[in-house]
């Protein structure tokens, strides 16, 4: 009797799969939402230092007492994590829920563990891995909150986050937040160096059905399915979005009291746009909200990108800004026609992300209608697979000032270029510079020169807009008819940091 048990559940856990996440998923988007019962309010209202004394038991995670290369670690409840989500696993035995049990916290008083509920549940889970070689097991990935998740490279510390989808991000009607409310952990053998688990998303928008196979290393790599079933038409689909920090880099000006040169997740946008060109876009803490829309036909990738990671672009020894990871989409298949968006939100400082950049559909998301999106995300170091020679700093200042010219109103611009055709540069290389302005922005000079120091070309421009205006800026390098480097794209907002305008 035993034995035919046993077969039993080995059989269902076989036939479970990413298809039957689909199907629920399916039939979630032809019922009426329903918005997650929330944590009792002594765990949602938790400080940070609190919550952070809520900790895991490391000896009773999931798959460590049998070896396991990959071990699971269930986050608490609480502070930003205010609803649970059910975490189910798939092994031998069949699939099963993962059970709460708060014996296996430890929590920051015996007063404090009475209130915890025993059947509370979990938040989501975090996974382990010896990323670094060594045999010991560290916490890479983690899913948490909503749809984010986010994961780290070998030598990254933790950084920017990515989502499994986003709903109006940045629009007057306001955002919506998606959840994932259900995971299935497929258990890897002890020796694998890969994972697959599914999640099943639901919002009052849509419902959806992901498949992720992650792989550790350097970069750590996650592929992903989804499949997509809108309940409402959806104005604004973000589709594979990331979220990062930006508060001031080398092209802002440094706010008063600041001693670190820079401090940000991440200093730019780069977008292989599907027509050849790879465009880069530093990124800005605007004064006011800001939206940009960069058009795409088979969009190739896209990504925030950390360039600087030399300690002595931040100086900071606590944060570490110089090993936040960066992380690059690459879609699978022809996506057809839409934008890359970049929202870019105000921020008085470094605790907020304030940066969000995803793909969006060129046509009309209708409710009813099933969308699938296939793709890969790399999350490690900004090396990227570019031929071009990409930027390497963006400096901006004041064209009215010794320096910077004589131009009342004017911005400088100084754009450094590496790597690439560039790779092995020379002062005889015969480069050129193409520069444009767009929406009123005057290019009143521009040149190019070889910096011997440095081992770069750098492109200087003049540019000024037209009074109350942005700043509009397109610039590349080429040799003949032969483009040398990506597209320095940049906006410069009427009201900005580097010019004192108000």
């Amino acid at each position: 009797m035993m034995a035919l048990l046993m077969l039993s559940s080995a059989a269902s856990a076989e036939s479970f799969g990413f298809a039957q996440v689909v199907a629920k998923a399916k039939t979630l988007a032809g019922e009426p939402y329903k918005a997650p019962a929330e944590v009792p309010k002594f765990l949602r209202e938790l400080d940070h230092a609190t919550y952070r004394q809520i900790r895991f038991k490391p000896d009773r995670a999931l798959w460590r007492a049998a070896g396991s290369r990959f071990q699971v670690v269930p986050v608490s409840p609480g502070l930003f994590y205010q609803h649970t989500v059910k975490l189910n696993v798939i092994d031998a035995e069949g699939v099963h829920p993962l059970a709460y049990d708060k014996q296996n916290f430890d929590f920051p008083s015996q007063k404090f563990a009475q209130q915890v509920p025993d059947d509370l549940g979990y938040a989501g889970f975090k996974l382990s891995y010896p990323l670094h070689g060594s045999g010991e097991a560290v916490g890479f990935l983690q899913f948490a909150g909503a749809s984010y998740f986010r994961g780290i490279g070998r030598g990254n510390t933790f950084g920017l986050s990515a989502r499994g989808i986003a709903i109006d991000t940045g629009l007057p009607s306001g955002e919506q937040f998606p959840g994932f409310t259900q995971f299935w952990l497929v258990r890897p053998n002890a020796k694998a160096t890969s994972m697959k688990f599914y999640a099943l998303l639901d919002g009052k928008s849509l419902t959806g059905a992901y498949q992720f196979i992650v792989y550790p290393g350097s970069p750590t790599r996650l592929q992903v399915k989804a499949v997509l079933f809108p309940r409402d038409a959806v104005r604004q689909l973000g589709v594979a979005p990331l979220t990062s920090m930006f508060y001031y880099g080398t092209n802002t000006a440094r706010p008063a009291g600041e001693w670190r040169p820079q401090v940000h997740d991440s200093d730019g946008l780069l977008i292989h746009n599907g027509s050849g060109e790879w465009l880069w876009r530093p990124l800005l803490d605007p004064r006011k909200l800001k939206l940009d829309y960069f058009a795409t036909d088979n969009v190739r990738g896209f990504g925030l990108l950390q360039r600087d990671t030399a300690f002595g672009d931040y100086q900071d020894a606590g944060a570490h800004y110089e090993s936040r990871p960066s992380a690059w989409v690459t879609p699978e298949g022809d996506w057809g026609k839409g934008h890359v968006v970049l929202v870019e939100i105000p921020t008085a400082d470094e605790t907020n992300d304030n940066i969000v950049a995803f793909w969006m559909p060129g046509r009309a998301v209708k409710a009813g209608e099933q969308l699938s999106f296939d793709y890969g995300i790399a999350l490690g170091g900004a090396d990227v697979a570019e031929p071009m020679a990409h930027v390497a700093k963006t400096f901006v200042g004041r064209g009215d000032m010794i320096g910077g010219g004589n131009v009342k109103g004017a911005y400088r611009f100084i754009v450094d270029f590496q790597g690439g055709p560039l790779g092995r540069p020379s002062p005889n290389t015969p480069v050129q510079a193409v520069v444009s302005g767009q929406d009123g922005t005057q290019v009143i000079e521009h040149f190019v020169e070889y910096v011997p120091s440095l081992r770069q070309w750098r492109l200087s421009i003049l540019a000024k807009p037209d009074a109350g205006k942005a700043v509009e800026l397109r610039a590349f390098l080429k040799r003949g008819n032969d483009t040398l480097s990506e597209t320095w794209n940049y906006g410069l907002p009427a009201q900005n940091s580097v010019g004192g305008s108000e």
